[in-house]
């Protein structure tokens, strides 16, 4: 073969599949899922384009320089099963070596156009560039901001935010979730990962549970326990909320509720006091204790003419802790109601990106029972779950407004939130309670779906108002503006302006069919 006359020259030539070497430092490390595709259309028609090859300085043999490694193998593949030689030669577009950072990225180019690489392989790729880089200008570490720059000048474009993500996947996640990440989860899942790293961290080192080595310890075991091909966000939060609950020896709901705080960028003053190991004596911890249940009292005892909720506070503290065990969401159980909204994979996302996918007031939507229930469901589950009370409501097929809520909230939120957040969740659980008529829907329809031990049930079943009054914090209704509706996030209001809509709709639809809602 004849040398190349300049370093930027290039030349056609035909070549022996037996002299070709696949690259090294492929950023596709499984197979190819169209392997099989490909060389049925090879063995038929063969090469309908030349392959890119290069040769490293000293070296005989040439290498794949651009894509193209699939091919290769498909061809040496053939040949030795057929020894066929239009097989053996094959025409390449040879390219003069410049660097090994200039291959790698020739190939992440090209493996771009043609698709199908994963995020993981596309990121250790890239972070193998930036050492490739590295090596090449004798620069200890290339800032991701400096690497932005010069992946650009080199015709491979990423935002710096990219780079960022996959470097997270690539030194954070690889170690701990191998498997998840080669099944092929991708940026979004990869994002929402480190969102909760960083709120759980935060939560972590805000209650003085240690410091960011202990957290990393404890997140990268719990990665662990969960890695395997069906990936599932939900299952690792749920652990990070109960490992925090136990350590602090509080209620789940109380961390689940902080927890969302933190994803959404809200500040949650926690009144409860921190675990002091080292008081003297039973009446030292009994008397913090009351501290703070004297300062969540305070607040309910404004002497607010219509405040009903008494001595709510001083009878909740006496509740035991809620076991750490986070329902998950329940999917509404008729598929063709699952249809008319879908609910989030997880409630971690951007504010942003929340506002955007919520449902509009705009929207005519349907307006048949069936999926004004499974709307009214949807939405009342989003509102519960971003809000620490998920496990409170589930859905109702076939009669009411398609959910209800099980039971109140548990006492022992009183001692463990802000009054502010607080009085948040109460009036978003009456509201919710208001939609799914809990105590105007006719008794029996509703006592059947609520368990034996729940509140709730006791209260509708006594009608004692008291019981449910004393329950939850029951607000001046004069207060839902300033408690309630100024508090919450851009898309709870949207979901419940929307929820409130659709009771209406459900309402006008039954009486235009004159159907009763709760037969």
């Amino acid at each position: 073969m004849k040398e190349p006359g300049t370093p930027d020259a290039a030349t056609t030539v035909k070549l022996d599949v037996r002299r070709i070497k696949s690259y090294e430092r492929n950023p596709r490390r499984s197979k190819n899922p169209e392997y099989d595709r490909i060389k049925a259309s090879i063995r038929a028609n063969g090469m309908d384009q030349p392959l890119v090859v290069t040769c490293r300085p000293g070296e005989t043999d040439h290498v794949v320089g651009a894509g193209g490694n699939t091919r290769l193998h498909i061809l040496q593949a053939l040949y030795q099963e057929t020894g066929d030689e239009r097989f053996l030669w094959v025409d390449c577009l040879f390219k003069p070596w410049r660097e090994e950072s200039d291959v790698l990225l020739a190939h992440l180019r090209e493996n771009d156009l043609r698709g199908g690489l994963s995020f993981i392989d596309k990121a250790q790729a890239v972070f193998e560039a930036k050492q490739l880089l590295e090596e090449e200008m004798g620069n200890d570490s290339l800032s991701q901001r400096r690497l932005e720059t010069i992946l650009r000048d080199r015709g491979y474009s990423l935002s710096h935010g990219l780079i960022s993500q996959m470097g997270y996947a690539v030194h954070t996640l690889l170690p701990v979730i191998p498997q998840s990440l080669k099944s092929g989860l991708g940026r979004p899942q990869v994002e929402r990962i480190r969102a909760l790293e960083r709120a759980a961290r935060a939560l972590w080192k805000k209650r003085k549970l240690g410091d960011d080595e202990s957290f990393d310890a404890v997140f990268s075991a719990l990665c662990e326990r969960y890695d395997g091909p069906e990936w599932d966000l939900e299952l690792l939060r749920n652990a990070i909320e109960i490992e925090i609950a136990e350590e602090l020896e509080v209620s789940i709901q109380a961390i689940r509720v902080e927890l969302d705080a933190q994803l959404l960028g809200r500040e949650i003053e926690t009144p409860i006091l921190e675990n002091d190991h080292d008081a003297d004596t039973p009446e030292e911890r009994a008397s913090s204790s009351n501290a703070i249940t004297a300062k969540v009292k305070s607040v309910a005892d404004d002497k607010t003419p219509g405040d009903s909720r008494g001595n709510n506070a001083e009878t909740q503290s006496k509740g035991k802790v809620s076991p750490p065990q986070r329902p998950l969401l329940v999917i509404a159980p008729d598929a063709s109601e699952e249809n008319s909204e879908e609910l989030p994979d997880n409630p971690i996302e951007s504010e942003a990106d929340s506002i955007e996918s919520a449902i509009t007031l705009s929207q005519p939507g349907a307006t048949d029972l069936k999926s004004l229930r499974a709307r009214a469901w949807t939405l009342a589950a989003r509102l519960a779950q971003r809000n620490g009370i998920s496990g409170l409501v589930a859905p109702l097929s076939g009669k009411g407004l398609g959910f209800i809520l099980r039971d109140v909230p548990d006492s022992s939120l009183a001692d463990q939130l802000d009054a502010e957040t607080l009085g948040q969740v109460s009036m978003l659980w009456w509201h919710l309670a208001a939609c799914a008529e809990m105590t105007v829907a006719p008794l029996d329809a509703v006592i059947a779906t609520l368990s034996d031990d729940s509140i709730l049930r006791k209260a509708l079943e006594n009608q004692d108002a008291g019981l449910l009054f004393n329950s939850v914090w029951t607000l001046d209704p004069g207060h839902t503006g300033y408690r309630l509706w100024r508090q919450l996030g851009e898309q709870d209001w949207q979901d419940l302006l929307n929820l409130m809509d659709t009771y209406r709709r459900i309402h006008r639809s039954s009486e235009a069919s004159q159907v009763r809602l709760w037969e």
